[in-house]
């Protein structure tokens, strides 16, 4: 698989590191509860795109074993610093394991992830799942690649072609939320969380 992680966003995390800790590491994705809350006890989980790291320090406090991973080694730098995680750097396309966990969380970053490389992303994502295993992904809806104001590379999936991606790729869509959010560029557009699982046979 191509490398998933592109150079303007790499270069744009790794300048904006110490800002986006700052900023954004103070609380965890209101998401975050409500998808723990599915798991068993001492669950394992990874964190795709920990950013600041708050998100695994929550679901670290609350008893789960988490591997928490970023694709820019300034933002898993500022996790570890703030947040004591033993996060590693991993771009999406490194993802390799297999059967290894009980959920996948990738809270507004996959949205980053090219078009053409998401399905094997998913794929991946479903391999790295133990069978019945949970995963959560947000994404700014659109109609087809591009960048935002700030020059970062989005998917910009319709919700059809997502969910379609998904299913080919083999998971089972248990839920799903749309919204409208404003991005870090002040551009106000609608957001779909998806919460699916792989079955279990």
């Amino acid at each position: 698989m191509a490398n998933t992680l592109d150079p303007a966003n790499l270069a744009f995390y790794t300048e904006r590191a110490p800002h986006y800790t700052f900023s954004f590491a103070s609380t965890h994705s209101r998401q975050l509860d409500p998808f723990l809350d599915r798991l068993k006890p001492g669950a394992r989980l990874l964190e795709l795109g920990c950013g600041g790291g708050q998100d695994s320090a929550r679901a670290r406090d609350r008893g789960f074993a988490v591997d928490a991973t970023d694709g820019v080694p300034a933002m898993v730098a500022k996790a570890n610093e703030r947040f004591d995680l033993n996060a590693w750097a991993m771009r999406f396309d490194e993802l390799a394991a297999r059967e290894s966990y009980d959920a996948v969380w990738a809270h507004a970053c996959l949205l980053h992830c090219p078009r053409s490389a998401l399905p094997g992303v998913l794929l991946a994502i479903l391999h790295a799942l133990r069978p019945g295993g949970w995963h959560f992904a947000s994404y700014k809806l659109g109609t087809g690649e591009g960048r935002d104001l700030l020059g970062r590379l989005h998917n910009f999936p319709d919700a059809d072609w997502l969910r379609d991606a998904y299913r080919v790729a083999g998971f089972e869509i248990v839920g799903e939320a749309v919204y409208a959010g404003k991005g870090s560029d002040g551009t106000q557009r609608d957001w779909i969380d998806l919460t699916v699982r792989r079955p279990e046979g």
